[in-house]
C-alpha cells in the first residue's frame, strides 16, 4: 500500500469526526451534515452508507474520511445491511448504535423497498436521509425528492420541470408505526443535534430526514449553503417537525412566511419558473402550513391508522 494511504491515521481526534480531505464540492450541504452527525452521535456507532455522493467523496481507496467503523453498501440495500449489523450486535451482546445513511435517491427511490421492510420490522437503527433533492453524484437527475418546478437533467428548465411534488416520505415512515421520525435542516443545527440525540436514546427504527442543499446541483453560490437551508424553512419549502411514538409536533413554525422569491431567486434550478408556477408553489406552501397546524392540534396517533 502506498505511503500516502496512511496519512489519515496520523493525528486523528479520538471523538467521531468526518475528517478533512474528502472530495465534496465547495459548500456541500451533505458533507456538513455528516460532520455534525458524527460529532453528535459519537464514536460508539457503525455507519452503513449507500452508494451516493457521501460514499464517493469520502472513500477513495485506500483512504477514508470516516473515523468510525464504516460499511459501503449498494444503492438499494443499506437498511438490509444495517439490519444485519444491528442483529449481529444483539446476538453478540455488543453495545453500539447502527446508523444507516443514504441520499434521497437511495432512500426515496432505489432503496425504498428495503427501507420499508426495515421499518415494518422495526429494526434497531437510526436511518439518516440527507436530501439534496436530486441524484447529485450521477449527473443531477430528478429523484422522488426533487421539488415542484426544480430543473434537473431529466426534467430540464425548458419545460419547467416535470411538476411533481416531493414524495412525503416522513409521513410514509410514520405510517409504518416506527418509534421516531424527524425532519431537520443543516440551517438549524441545535434542532438537528437535539433530534439526533433523542433518536440515539431510543430503540427501534428511527428515521431522520435532513434537508441539505447542494450548491452545484441547485446552482447557487457555495458560500450561501446555510442561508439557503434557513430560507427553505422560513419560506415553508421545508418543514421541521417530529413524530414521536406516533404523535406529531412541529419544531418550528415560520410566522410570517418569508417571501418564496427570497428562497428561489438565487438558485439556477428555479430561474426558468413562470409566474403561474411560483403561484402554485406559494399556494401549496400555505395549504401545507394549514394542514400541519391541524395535524398538531388534532393529536392523531399514526400508530393506529391501520
Amino acid at each position: 500500500m502506498p505511503e500516502y494511504a496512511y496519512k489519515k491515521l496520523v493525528n486523528q481526534a479520538p471523538s467521531a469526526t468526518f475528517m478533512q480531505g474528502h472530495r465534496a464540492c465547495s459548500g456541500c450541504g451533505p458533507a456538513l451534515t455528516m460532520r455534525h452527525v458524527l460529532e453528535t452521535l459519537g464514536s460508539d456507532i457503525v455507519v452503513v452508507n449507500a452508494t451516493s455522493c457521501m460514499e464517493i467523496v469520502s472513500t477513495p481507496y485506500p483512504e477514508s474520511t470516516w473515523s468510525v467503523p464504516y460499511i459501503h453498501s449498494l444503492f438499494e440495500n443499506v437498511p438490509a445491511v444495517a439490519s444485519g449489523v444491528s442483529r449481529a450486535f444483539k446476538n453478540l451482546g455488543k453495545k453500539g448504535t447502527v446508523v444507516g445513511i443514504g441520499g434521497d435517491g437511495s432512500t426515496f427511490d432505489i432503496g425504498f423497498g428495503s427501507l420499508s421492510g426495515a421499518m415494518e420490522r422495526n429494526e434497531d437503527m437510526i436511518y439518516i436521509c440527507y436530501d439534496n433533492e436530486c441524484y447529485a453524484n450521477t449527473g443531477v437527475q430528478r429523484s422522488g425528492a426533487t421539488p415542484f418546478s426544480g430543473a434537473t437533467t431529466t426534467s430540464p428548465k425548458e419545460v419547467g420541470g416535470k411538476g411533481e411534488w416531493k414524495k412525503n416520505l416522513p409521513f410514509i415512515a410514520a405510517a409504518h408505526a416506527v418509534p421516531y421520525v424527524a425532519t431537520v435542516s443543516i440551517g438549524f443545527l441545535p434542532d438537528l443535534k437535539s433530534k439526533l440525540l433523542k433518536a440515539k436514546a431510543k430503540t427501534g427504527f428511527r428515521f431522520i430526514h435532513v434537508h441539505a442543499p447542494g450548491p452545484l446541483e441547485w446552482a447557487f453560490d457555495p458560500s450561501k449553503t446555510l442561508e439557503m437551508a434557513r430560507l427553505a424553512v422560513k419560506a415553508g419549502m421545508w418543514n421541521l417537525f417530529e413524530i414521536e411514538d406516533g404523535l406529531f409536533k412541529r419544531s418550528f413554525k415560520p410566522s410570517p412566511l418569508a417571501p418564496l422569491e427570497d428562497y428561489i431567486k438565487n438558485q439556477g434550478r428555479f430561474r426558468h419558473a413562470k409566474p403561474e408556477q411560483i403561484e402554485a408553489m406559494k399556494a401549496h406552501i400555505i395549504r401545507a402550513q394549514d394542514e400541519l397546524d391541524k395535524l398538531e392540534k388534532a393529536q392523531l396517533n399514526f400508530e393506529y391508522f391501520l
